[in-house]
């Protein structure tokens, strides 16, 4: 039996908790604010929850319950303005280099970010970001919280010169490069929360895959959501598993199939890159790379602490 196509009420909420990029459309006005400012340009694309835009009845996306989750596009030579949350907001680059820079008391340390880089940003640190590669940036966007509050602009072009706001609040001579080590109290901070995915350990599985912890033990220490890449060799699988949150696998390479299971009944759906599935808290589910290339895989989830969840192999 093809499992795939068949219809039932577990079916149809699987089909439901599962957004394909090519069912989505990138929205250049998901930013009010960004409205008569060319060089603020940027289109988003929303799975869970409306990810800082104010949109929140886009029927498209799924709701947020610990996080949201969006893929964002920007173009060389554009930049966000300055601003902060009240929570933590995470950019993981995907494609290209973003430069993503810190503000405090008019002082600017900037970070440049490639493919796999993530950067959690802090709560209440004015941040904004400005693509000066030569190939546009995509990075999925994540906030720690399902209905975050509107972001606070600190350097927005309504109020400041542009090349003041483009600079992040920063006037010549007050912007530092990022140095893990370096001694400004800037430096020391930002240290906390960027993630090099070549140095990030690569943990090997019992149960054959690999994960890269971002967020969370292993990685940066921190009070909200659990953030990890993983590595999924073909053909290797495991077996359900079961959490007290919600969790979401969003592909960026290769293949994997999501299965759900219900009183016996079990539905798969096989996602794609850019891809996603969020299973809902107390949902039995697992993943199987059946594609004949490894998957890589974003994995976020809804709680910072250890819940017990062990990973076996089918």
């Amino acid at each position: 039996m093809n499992i795939r196509a068949e219809t039932s009420p577990l079916a149809d909420e699987l089909k439901v908790n599962t957004g394909r990029f090519t069912d989505k459309q990138f929205d250049w006005n998901a930013f009010p604010s960004n409205d008569g400012f060319d060089e603020l340009a940027r289109a988003q694309m929303r799975y869970i929850g409306a990810g800082g835009s104010p949109k929140v009845g886009d029927t498209s996306t799924l709701p947020a319950d610990n996080f949201t989750l969006s893929l964002i596009y920007k173009e060389p030579g554009r930049y966000a303005a300055c601003h902060s949350h009240e929570i933590e907001e995470s950019f993981l680059i995907i494609d290209g280099t973003l430069v993503v820079g810190w503000e405090r008391d008019g002082e600017v340390v900037e970070v440049n970010l490639g493919p796999k880089d993530m950067i959690l940003n802090a709560r209440e640190i004015g941040h904004g970001f400005r693509v000066d590669g030569v190939e546009p940036v995509m990075m999925s966007i994540s906030v720690d919280v399902g209905k975050p509050l509107p972001p606070v602009y600190h350097y927005h072009p309504k109020e400041h010169p542009t090349e003041l706001a483009r600079t992040f609040g920063a006037v010549p001579g007050k912007t530092l490069k990022f140095d893990a080590t370096g001694t400004h109290p800037l430096q020391q901070l930002m240290a906390k929360y960027v993630i090099r995915h070549a140095e990030q350990p690569t943990i090997w599985e019992e149960a054959g895959f690999t994960r890269k912890v971002y967020v969370g033990d292993g990685g940066l220490e921190h009070d909200t959501c659990r953030k990890e890449m993983w590595g999924v060799p073909s053909r290797v699988g495991l077996k359900p598993f079961t959490r007290s949150v919600e969790d979401a696998f969003l592909v960026l390479e290769g293949s994997l199939t999501v299965g759900w299971e219900e009183n016996g009944k079990t539905v798969e759906v096989e996602l794609g890159p850019r891809d996603l599935v969020k299973t809902p808290a107390g949902r039995s589910h697992w993943v199987r790379n059946d594609g004949a290339g490894a998957a890589t895989v974003w994995h976020v989830i809804g709680t910072a602490e250890d819940d017990g969840v062990v990973y076996e192999a089918t």
